[in-house]
């Protein structure tokens, strides 16, 4: 059995999942409009959950283990000082480690 490093995560709604599952991969507006699909690490989720997502009841997170991506995972500077994953093309559903609902961490 491989080791695997630790999982990255991609937000979704329930539509764009349903899409996903449909096409067999994850092509978010991201990927036509800046290139890339948007990810973070455990430690970033619940902030870009908070940034990015309003009402995060219908929202999904997709696990996915970074070492199928391979050379497509680019690790890059989003924000100052922050260094977020990026993925330079589509996903597919077979990368998917898990699909679960996005549930607040614990205080």
């Amino acid at each position: 059995m491989t080791e695997m490093a630790p999982l990255i995560y991609h937000l979704a709604t329930a539509r764009e999942v349903a899409e996903a599952h449909q096409r067999g991969s994850v092509a978010p507006s991201s990927l036509a409009l800046e290139g890339f699909i948007h990810c973070s690490t455990a430690a970033q989720l619940a902030a870009t959950v908070h940034r990015h997502y309003p009402d995060p009841t219908a929202l999904f997170v997709l696990h996915l283990d970074p070492i199928t991506l391979g050379d497509a995972l680019v690790w890059e500077e989003s924000r100052p000082g922050e260094v977020y994953p990026h993925v330079y093309r589509e996903i597919s559903m077979d990368e998917v480690v898990d699909v679960v609902a996005w549930s607040p961490p614990l205080p």
